[in-house]
């Protein structure tokens, strides 16, 4: 970092100077033209044209499978460029291509501007002053919690459990979004004012958003579980599993409100009802090892609902971070934090991919 005094001109401008060697290196001199960004959390960026038109990724392919060139596409597109252009070394096999179309369909903003037997285009329509993250955030929500309460009712016989299995993919399609905007902010900081919120905010939507993203993930093995099994849940357990699964969904409700208008006491009581939901579960589950003709598919249904409750926890501790960074505090203040909360903390991407 480098020091600079500013200087006032005659007409009352202010002016500073920049750094020579910067200046050499961006190509720029005399008369040259640089784009000047004030952010509302009081950054003033200098920006050179090159930068701004930084967007575009060239990807050359050839033997890849189906499998492989989607998960690239997807990290392209994480990656929040505007345009990605896929060569490939011949011509695109029929698996390739038609992963291509699955992978740009299952993206929000984006679409297929030019294809060839050898070439794919896809370019971004979706302008950042149109998108709220925070907005996508709570849409997610609704998604995971949605398709959460489906796959319990169709896993308790209350339900079809067909339709819960092959849900579509908004989960997908909103994570993914929320992941591509916060990544933007990270390597562009007009990004940062296009889409209205600090850069603290869009990294607490990004951890939100990727643990919702799981709970999606955990209503659909519920879901493929209630699918499989072939006979009615125990009379006696469908009652407390029903109950378990309902204050895990509501742990996750609370957590997403307690961050988005950050509140201690609420954060406390999600941490409360996740070690209720685990001590609930383990005592199923030993139930269920117990019973001669207990299906397994039952027991991995109970384990997700237990893994619904601690994203909840994880979701808690980025609200417990956006209180404290606002300085509030609770009755009940809690110094430190638990070992089983140190373990939650990470983020659980991939973990169910």
């Amino acid at each position: 970092m480098e020091t600079r005094k500013i200087q006032r001109v005659s007409n009352g401008t202010y002016t500073v100077s920049l750094p020579r060697e910067w200046a050499e290196e961006q190509g720029l001199s005399a008369g040259a033209v640089v784009d000047l960004h004030t952010h509302i959390d009081g950054l003033l960026v200098v920006q050179t044209a090159d930068e701004r038109e930084a967007a575009r990724i060239d990807l050359t392919i050839s033997d890849e499978t189906a499998t492989q060139l989607a998960r690239i596409l997807r990290a392209a597109y994480a990656t929040g460029a505007l345009e990605i252009h896929i060569e490939a070394d011949g011509e695109f096999t029929g698996e390739q291509r038609t992963a291509l179309r699955s992978v740009t369909r299952a993206m929000a903003g984006v679409t297929v501007a030019d294809e060839s037997e050898s070439h794919v285009e896809i370019r971004n329509v979706l302008n950042s002053e149109e998108v709220s993250v925070r907005q996508s955030v709570r849409h997610l929500q609704f998604v995971a919690l949605s398709r959460h309460r489906e796959a319990t009712a169709a896993l308790l016989g209350d339900g079809p459990a067909s339709t819960v299995a092959d849900s579509d993919n908004r989960g997908d399609r909103l994570h993914g979004m929320v992941e591509r905007y916060f990544v933007r902010s990270l390597s562009r900081l007009d990004e940062v004012d296009s889409l209205g919120e600090s850069r603290p905010e869009l990294f607490q939507f990004y951890e939100m958003a990727a643990e919702l993203a799981q709970v999606a993930t955990h209503a659909d093995r519920i879901a493929s579980a209630a699918a499989d099994v072939g006979e009615p849940i125990d009379a006696d357990l469908a009652p407390e599993i029903d109950a378990v699964a309902t204050r895990a969904r509501d742990a996750v409700e609370t957590a997403v409100d307690a961050t988005f208008a950050p509140d201690p006491n609420a954060v406390w009581s999600v941490f409360d009802a996740r070690d209720d939901v685990r001590a609930t579960a383990e005592s199923i589950d030993r139930r269920l090892f117990e019973t001669a003709d207990a299906d397994y598919r039952t027991t991995n249904a109970v384990e997700r609902i237990r893994r619904t409750a601690d994203c909840a926890g994880r979701i808690a501790t980025v609200g417990l971070r956006a209180a404290i960074r606002e300085g509030h505090t609770s009755d009940d203040v809690r110094v430190g934090v638990d070992s089983d909360e140190r373990s939650d903390s990470r983020v659980a991407s991939g973990a169910d991919e």
